[in-house]
């Protein structure tokens, strides 16, 4: 029977990290592989040294990895981000014929380009049924559309906090806790919100620490 071992991946440079089982123990830190997600068959990059399955407890089934990336994948990877370019312009022009309040965060293909996903801010809930219709009519594959928050925003795009340092959700925070004004009394800050609101115009995250 083969040896199993646990890899961290990740599928941004600042995202959170997955687990994913292989029975390669050649796979190291920085390589690039295929896995399959809830979204499709995307590209991700190992973030830890592998370690024996047994050893991690894990509250889920951990899926295996498909396959070491290989040269051809990191070809398709490079032309599908380009692809995705396009696709943003074509969204932003239908979202625009459309009148939706949408502001575009990022378009993003499967490995396979079988399916593209779009990531939007919005003040309010959006009916986009007719502009998934249009986009599926210009793209020819299936269509996501996930609405995302400020904070989400930020993890992505990235930058400095008040504090000098880099975001701390663009750095070590996988998933977003709720934060408080309680938070902040607790510790006497002063309640002006410029004062303890991040880039993203939410409540710094750090006041939970």
């Amino acid at each position: 029977m083969d040896i199993e071992y646990c890899l961290n991946i990740s599928f941004t440079e600042s995202g959170k990290n997955y687990y994913f089982k292989t029975t390669d123990n050649t796979i190291k830190i920085g390589d690039y592989v295929v896995v399959n997600t809830v979204v499709g068959l995307e590209l991700g990059k190992v973030t830890t040294e592998s370690r024996l399955l047994s050893e991690v407890k894990a509250p889920f089934e951990i899926i295996p990895i498909v396959r070491k990336a290989t040269k051809q994948d990191l070809l398709i990877y490079k032309r599908n981000k380009l692809d995705a370019i396009q696709a943003k312009e074509i969204f932003n022009k239908f979202a625009n014929q459309e009148h939706l309040s949408m502001d575009l965060v990022d378009a993003q293909y499967t490995l396979d380009k079988t399916k593209i996903l779009f990531t939007y801010i919005a003040a309010d809930r959006v009916d986009f049924r007719n502009l998934l219709k249009l986009l599926a009519g210009s793209l020819h594959c299936r269509i996501e559309l996930r609405q995302v928050g400020a904070r989400d925003v930020a993890k992505r795009i990235g930058g400095i906090g008040p504090c000098g340092l880099v975001l701390c959700c663009s750095t070590f925070i996988g998933d977003f806790d709720p934060v408080t004004i309680r938070m902040a009394k607790n510790q006497n800050l002063t309640l002006n919100p410029k004062k303890i609101s991040g880039i993203c115009g939410k409540l710094l995250c750090c006041l939970k620490y």
